[in-house]
């Protein structure tokens, strides 16, 4: 069961609905400690006073800020008496289409369960409305000594909470793109081409098709180093299309697209067995492949693959 992160209540018009907050999603990235190179001793890191150098007690430390010629120091009991609504509620101020809120804008995701049984009802009857009515509620609420902005929206069989991004924490896009040369719009031919190719390449969303691979890999490679075995570097990314290339690349990318295959540099021959390289070795006609080493195996596969392409 999930721990309940945050307790309060969603309020739209005059209804209150007590309800308990909870984290929507899960980090699996593999922690590591750190150690001194060469020895099993940890390194940990410790709380000092810059003047005496001395380790100050988790409960000696206020939060403060530099201010004229001094500093100002803050109690979190402070900060919470000054909290919107004392850190305890979500007041919905606004509906809107769910659909106007630019992606750019969304944060992070959370459930919203009701605290008791017979808080169901109020629960149930403002999921229900908002699905039909394709709307979100947009509210503000603290968490953590923090405010945010929110969208509350149906979810299945839940409600979830998005925290939002403020207009003025979003960056302008124009900043990093500027002006642009006249000769950086892609040609008629070029669009034609690149829409054929996301065309052949469109499917469903399916999220449960897509797995961490890194995080298998890193497992797999702890696992290597703890039986001594020797780690393999991954396949290299591909360079970058050149410009005065890229018609021949679209037009190959079609080609590819066509025959009902997806571009080449999509496969990765790292994710192939050691058997299952030699098993493509051999299809290929690769000599010698009895006595490669697996990288120069599967460079050997990909050059070939490559020939064999650039041949049909």
């Amino acid at each position: 069961m999930p721990r309940k992160i945050w307790t309060g209540s969603i309020n739209f018009g005059l209804v209150t609905i007590p309800v308990g907050l909870y984290a929507a999603t899960e980090d699996h990235t593999i922690q590591f400690h750190q150690y001194q190179r060469g020895t099993a001793d940890r390194i940990r890191y410790k709380r000092v006073n810059e003047t005496t150098g001395d380790e100050v007690g988790y409960n000696d430390i206020v939060k403060g800020r530099e201010h004229g010629d001094g500093i100002i120091t803050v109690e979190q009991s402070e900060l919470d008496e000054i909290a919107p609504g004392r850190s305890r509620t979500i007041d919905i101020s606004t509906f809107v289409d769910l659909g106007e809120i630019d992606p750019v804008h969304f944060q992070k995701t959370y459930w919203l369960a009701p605290n008791s049984k017979e808080h169901y009802r109020p629960y149930n009857l403002l999921r229900r409305a908002m699905e039909q009515t394709g709307q979100a509620g947009i509210a503000t609420f603290v968490l953590r000594g923090k405010q945010y902005l929110t969208a509350v929206r149906a979810d299945s069989d839940v409600l979830a909470l998005n925290t939002l991004y403020f207009a003025d924490e979003i960056r302008d896009p124009a900043d990093l793109v500027g002006d642009q040369p006249e000769q950086s719009k892609p040609t008629d031919k070029e669009l034609q081409m690149a829409t054929t190719i996301i065309e052949s390449m469109s499917g469903e969303w399916q999220p449960e098709a897509y797995s961490d691979t890194y995080t298998e890999r890193v497992e797999a490679l702890l696992a290597e180093k703890a039986r001594g075995g020797e780690v393999q570097a991954a396949e290299a990314p591909p360079q970058p299309t050149d410009v005065i290339d890229l018609t021949e690349a679209l037009r190959r990318s079609v080609d590819e697209a066509r025959k009902g295959r997806k571009p080449a540099p999509s496969e990765d021959l790292s994710e192939l067995t050691k058997a299952e390289l030699d098993d493509r070795a051999k299809q290929l006609g690769i000599k010698g492949r009895s006595k490669m080493k697996r990288a120069e195996l599967e460079q050997a596969v990909a050059e070939a693959e490559q020939g064999s392409r650039r041949a049909s």
